[in-house]
């Protein structure tokens, strides 16, 4: 395929994906998305689509965006607002932001960061953070790119 007109097609790619939120019976297409994330960070996913159902949509405590293209799930964001006692503010937590391997490096993740800063607005909230674990380099790049900052911490888990 001709270069030109491969990029043309990148670019026409995202013109007919749309981001919205998250509809309750995709569910199921969140969960597997959950695990291709889960299994990209080396991590484990231990979810269950009752509690995941519960927080987004009976509790609203979390808010879940997705993009579809081809009537199919590509990425996801899932955010929350929280807050910061040492700002004495509250700002917008980004839990996670994934985008399946075949549509990555196509501005699609800067497409959600960028409704997440509109959102961000709209709960008044001035800053938004996240993490990612220091191995996934294009992560790392891609957020340093973005004009984000970051602090070295190391996160603990604790069960009650």
């Amino acid at each position: 395929m001709d270069t030109k007109l491969q990029k043309k097609k990148i670019k026409r790619l995202f013109v007919d994906a749309k981001i919205r939120d998250l509809r309750e019976e995709e569910l199921d297409d969140l969960i597997k998305l959950c695990k291709k994330h889960a299994k990209y960070e080396n991590s484990e996913l231990t979810l269950k689509k009752q509690d995941l159902k519960e927080a987004i949509f009976d509790k609203n405590i979390v808010k879940c965006k997705v993009a579809v293209f081809n009537n199919k799930i590509i990425a996801y964001t899932t955010y929350i607002k929280q807050f910061s006692t040492w700002d004495a503010k509250f700002y917008l937590y980004m839990d996670c932001l994934y985008v399946r391997k075949k549509f990555r490096g196509k501005g699609l993740g800067k497409t959600f960061i960028q409704e997440l800063k509109e959102e961000a607005k709209k709960l008044n909230c001035d800053l938004i953070q996240w993490q990612t674990p220091i191995s996934n380099k294009k992560a790392v790049t891609f957020y340093k790119k973005m004009k984000a900052s970051s602090k070295e911490k190391i996160r603990f888990f604790l069960k009650p």
